[in-house]
C-alpha cells in the first residue's frame, strides 16, 4: 500500500486538480526527514489536519548531502520515502532532486504550504515564496516540537561513543 503512494510530480498535479474540484485543499510540505523521530510525526499529524490530503516532499540524496554535509543522509532516498509514506497520515509522497523544492511547487500549486517553526514567512527561502504565492497558497507555520531533531540525535548518538 505505501508503495502506491509515492507519485511523480505530474500525479500530484493532477490529485491537485481533482481535490480542488471537489472543494477540497492538498497540503504540501517538504524536507529531509532522515531520521524520523517524534517530532516529524507530530509536524506532519498536525499539518495533515490543515486540509484533505497531505503530500511530503522528500529532498533526494545529492540535495540532503548539500544541505547538512557529507555524512547525511543516513537512510538512502528510496528508504525516506518508503517510511513515510507508511504513515497514516501522509497521502502522497514525492522525491525531488534538488536543494530546493521551488519546481515541484510550482508544479503541484499545493492549496497550503506547511512548515516548521524554524522557519517563518519571511525567512522562507525567496525563490520558493514567488512560487508559493503564484499559487496563491496558504502558507502556515506549524511548531518544533522542542529537544527534537535529526541533529540534535546524531549529536547525541556521537557522544555516547
Amino acid at each position: 500500500m505505501s508503495a502506491a503512494k509515492i507519485v511523480t510530480a505530474a500525479e500530484l498535479a493532477r490529485v491537485r486538480d481533482t481535490l480542488a474540484a471537489q472543494g477540497k485543499k492538498l497540503v504540501f510540505t517538504n524536507g529531509c526527514f532522515d531520521l524520523l523521530h517524534v517530532g516529524h510525526v507530530r509536524y506532519l499529524q498536525a499539518a495533515r489536519a490543515l486540509g484533505d490530503a497531505l503530500v511530503v516532499a522528500v529532498n533526494g540524496d545529492a540535495s540532503v548531502r548539500a544541505l547538512k554535509g557529507p555524512s547525511r543522509p543516513v537512510n538512502p532516498e528510496n528508504d525516506r520515502a518508503e517510511v513515510l509514506a507508511a504513515l497514516g497520515c501522509v497521502d502522497y509522497v514525492v522525491l525531488f532532486p534538488e536543494v530546493r523544492v521551488t519546481g515541484l511547487l510550482r508544479a503541484v500549486r499545493p492549496h497550503i504550504y506547511a512548515k516548521g517553526g524554524d522557519y517563518t514567512p519571511d525567512t522562507l527561502d525567496k525563490e520558493e515564496r514567488v512560487a508559493i504565492d503564484a499559487a496563491g497558497s496558504e502558507i502556515h507555520i506549524l511548531p518544533l516540537v522542542p529537544g527534537r531533531s535529526t541533529t540534535s540525535i546524531l549529536a547525541a548518538a556521537s557522544c555516547k561513543n
